[in-house]
């Protein structure tokens, strides 16, 4: 026994010193990640910020050597009170209820029908999850093509004629919710069949014992399980809908016959016409609306989840 308490103090101290070495090494690695995130994700955020509150255009500085002049919330005041911003801002969220509502509809569904048992569903499956894998640029560039009114897919396998897809304002935004909701209603299709599976076999039989029906059964089981799943879904889908860029710059184009969405309006005026202030103004105001909706369906998220 007196052994044993000699050796407690030795082997304690051996631990205590083996603890301070793995602290001491986790914080050699962790410290430098900490530092390289912060300052690509971080010190960006903080100077736009400072910045969309002067006066200051980044190529005139290179030029000039101009340094930012503090102008207080002016950028602010002139976005919200420029009535063309206001139309941008109406026809984004035209985009994004369309976009999100589609793939929504379509994700469920396709899940659904996936949910049944029959030959080569894994083959289906993988081949529905292809357009999520392409880069959104790319499926641009391709929509593009099959818009082409003269000899486009589009719109001789639609029976329609030489309809313009690009050119036309009063269509072009389609065009981009079209491709929009065949890239990504995989995305949610994904996340539905997680729900799906997830969901206990034994309520589905407890209610074929009861005989109830297919819609008591999709209202008071499926869709109450699956729920948290599609909020989720619901979420991401706003918040990449809201900012989309990429896509119908590849199908559109950046010039005066592309839609009035904010996030292009955003490149042309920060990095086309070099307004940076107002362009960090044009950023934060997308930030706090996209947060605030954010916060809004995170509180139904919760809600669905009890």
């Amino acid at each position: 026994m007196g052994k044993n308490v000699d050796e407690n103090p030795g082997v304690a101290l051996e631990k205590h010193y083996r603890g301070v070495r793995d602290k001491t090494l986790m914080r050699v690695f962790i410290l430098p990640t900490l530092i390289l995130l912060i300052a690509i994700n971080v010190f960006p955020l903080i100077w736009s910020l400072f910045l969309s509150f002067t006066d200051y255009s980044a190529k005139m500085a290179n030029v000039w050597g101009k340094n930012p002049a503090w102008v207080s919330s002016q950028n602010f005041a002139d976005v919200l009170t420029n009535p063309e911003m206001w139309e941008k801002f109406i026809t984004t969220a035209k985009y994004v209820i369309m976009t999100v509502a589609g793939e929504m509809i379509l994700g469920f569904g396709l899940a659904l029908l996936l949910q049944l048992d029959f030959k080569g569903r894994g083959l289906i499956t993988t081949l529905l999850v292809l357009p999520m894998t392409m880069s959104p640029v790319i499926v641009g560039l391709m929509w593009k093509l099959f818009y082409d009114p003269n000899w486009g897919m589009f719109n001789f396998l639609l029976g329609l004629g030489r309809v313009d897809w690009i050119q036309d304002p009063a269509r072009n935004l389609y065009s981009i919710v079209i491709a929009d909701i065949w890239m990504w209603t995989p995305f949610v299709m994904l996340l539905s069949l997680a729900g799906l599976g997830a969901v206990p076999k034994y309520l589905y039989e407890a209610a074929e014992i009861d005989r109830a029906s297919w819609w008591f059964k999709f209202t008071r089981i499926t869709l109450p399980m699956v729920s948290p799943i599609l909020m989720l879904a619901l979420i991401f889908r706003i918040i990449e809908a809201f900012k989309i860029f990429d896509l119908p710059m590849g199908i559109t184009g950046r010039g005066a016959m592309a839609p009035p969405l904010l996030a292009m309006h955003l490149y042309n005026v920060s990095f086309v016409t070099w307004k940076t202030s107002y362009g960090s103004a044009i950023g934060y105001i997308m930030l706090i609306m996209v947060l605030a909706i954010t916060l809004v369906l995170v509180k139904y998220l919760n809600r669905a989840k009890q």
